[in-house]
């Protein structure tokens, strides 16, 4: 299962670096990933400090980490 979330982290922030900010739902939907692997591994990568989560109304923003 790790392997498989930290797949998907890196498909995520491939994601991000390329189209930019995005909510939670268009990432599930554009990386066509479960809710389960999504979250976790959007939190791997906030716990990595490579992407800042926002609350936008009624959903999530994740956007890349600018260094």
């Amino acid at each position: 299962m790790n392997h498989e979330i930290g797949f998907t982290a890196g498909k995520v922030w491939h994601a991000l670096r390329d189209n930019g900010a995005a909510s939670v739902t268009k990432l599930k939907n554009q990386l066509k990933v479960d809710a389960f692997s999504l979250n976790a591994a959007i939190g791997w990568l906030a716990r990595e400090d490579k992407v800042v989560v926002e609350k936008s109304g009624k959903s999530y923003k994740v956007a890349l980490k600018e260094n």
